[in-house]
């Protein structure tokens, strides 16, 4: 007879490399919510939680210039339409009890006075405005935004700031 007995061990001591995605299914929101406390607020690894589902991944250090990219064509964008707002870069957005996601960055653009300055999020802080992604292939990110109501993801693969690299030379 073999007895299988469950490995126990902290979250936090999971070792993963750029690029790798680990994905948990059943997790509690109270689960969650541990591993994120667990996890702490200075790490590398990124989360997105939905339908009882856990994805933690390392992003790859290419994953920095379609976020700029992008975020820089928003903030021109914004810009040249008279449109104030507040970035926010890697933040945890929350819905109690439902969903979970960190954005490469993010932008306030309809409530961004309520936002300016700040440094927490408070559970009655609306969602932003406009989140960007990269080369997002999880359908428990994509669900986590829909969950929390974000009305706008923008997603860049690295593949076309790799061609945009070369439309610059």
């Amino acid at each position: 007879m073999i007895v299988i007995t469950p490995v126990l061990k902290p979250v936090s001591q999971i070792e993963l490399t750029p690029g790798s995605v680990v994905t948990i299914p059943n997790i509690s929101w109270l689960e969650f919510e541990s591993i994120l406390e667990e996890l702490g607020e200075k790490r590398r690894t990124r989360i997105a939680y939905s339908n009882s589902t856990l994805e933690m991944m390392v992003p790859l250090l290419d994953r920095e210039i379609p976020k700029n990219l992008i975020s820089d064509i928003v903030k021109i964008l914004l810009k040249s339409a008279g449109r104030r707002y507040e970035p926010f870069g890697s933040t945890t957005f929350k819905r109690e009890g439902a969903a979970g996601v960190e954005p490469d960055a993010c932008f306030y653009i309809l409530n961004y006075q309520r936002m300016i300055n700040r440094r927490r999020l408070l559970p009655d802080d609306p969602p932003p405005d406009l989140a960007i992604e990269t080369d997002v292939t999880s359908k428990t990110k994509i669900d986590a935004y829909k969950i929390i109501g974000v009305p706008e993801v923008w997603v860049g693969a690295s593949h076309f700031c790799k061609y945009m690299k070369k439309a610059r030379k």
